[in-house]
């Protein structure tokens, strides 16, 4: 039996933004490895599509709506899921979206909604599980952040600052939440091939106005890893209670970088950025 096997075997699981991408996959993953799934996104229908086909490969899972803007549901939802067998092991809280553009362009409510939604939304989660697992001495919180939250990400700068925010969040989190035997960590990937290539996914948003051919040739130059792959690279560290959790290894190298040499990483983010614009017809 593998880590990752003995950690989630007869897990109480719960994801949020479960219904795709990134969340999808660690839902199929974890349900594979044995653990009871809750699928938690906005998009109920979708969520239940997923928890349907889990089950249809002999997995355990069911699926549950939630906007995780809403506070007072959060912390419901999150009760009643570890009701379901009396704790809650692992929470997932990775329902975020992605916006896109040149700072200049984004409005006030394009801040607020990324804050609400990523930063925000975190926070809930977090909220509601940390003291679902101080009282049962147990458990692990994993908030998706992003490279983005650990490197310059020029074009998406609205959207690196939540993701710092909660890469600062778990960090700090970690070290207090140790005494009580809950363990939390940030989960940060890089280019991963999920629906927020195509234009942002459903809640996304790009600001500039770009062509979909370009788009893909940008992320084509990007090289995307596998959102199956990333779900079971990520999982392993999990196992392992990795505090900070980067994948794939472009991602993961520059991360390096800007630790050794922030100057040197400021100035590769730049040439990224240019280049991209270029790509995309936007010099």
């Amino acid at each position: 039996m593998t880590l990752a096997s003995k950690a989630f075997s007869g897990a109480n699981a719960l994801v949020t933004g479960g219904a795709s991408g990134i969340g999808r996959a660690l839902c199929e993953r974890l349900a594979a490895l044995g653990a009871l799934v809750t699928i938690v996104d906005l998009q109920a229908d979708l969520a239940e599509d997923v928890a349907a086909a889990i089950r249809a490969s002999g997995g355990d899972a069911r699926s549950e709506a939630l906007d995780i803007t809403d506070y007072a549901a959060t912390e419901d939802l999150y009760r009643r899921v570890a009701e379901r067998t009396g704790r809650l092991d692992y929470v997932f809280n990775n329902a975020g979206i992605w916006m896109m553009g040149d700072a200049q362009a984004f409005s006030l409510e394009d801040w607020n909604r990324l804050i609400d939604v990523n930063l925000r939304g975190t926070i809930h989660g977090t909220k509601a599980a940390y003291g679902l697992m101080i009282k049962q001495k147990s458990g692990h919180i994993i908030n998706t952040a992003s490279v983005a939250g650990l490197t310059p990400d020029p074009g998406c700068t609205a959207y690196a600052a939540t993701k710092h925010a909660i890469v600062g969040l778990c960090k700090s989190l970690r070290v207090e939440a140790a005494r009580h035997g809950v363990r939390v960590s940030a989960l940060c990937p890089g280019v991963v091939e999920t629906p927020l290539l195509e234009g942002g996914g459903k809640f996304g948003k790009i600001l500039d106005k770009v062509e979909p051919e370009k788009m893909r040739q940008m992320w084509t130059l990007m090289r995307p890893m596998p959102v199956d792959a990333f779900a079971a690279r990520a999982l392993k560290d999990v196992a392992r209670n990795r505090p900070v959790i980067v994948w794939p290894l472009g991602g993961k190298l520059f991360w390096w970088m800007d630790r050794l040499s922030p100057s040197l990483c400021l100035r590769l983010a730049r040439d990224i950025y240019l280049r991209n614009q270029r790509v995309i017809g936007l010099e």
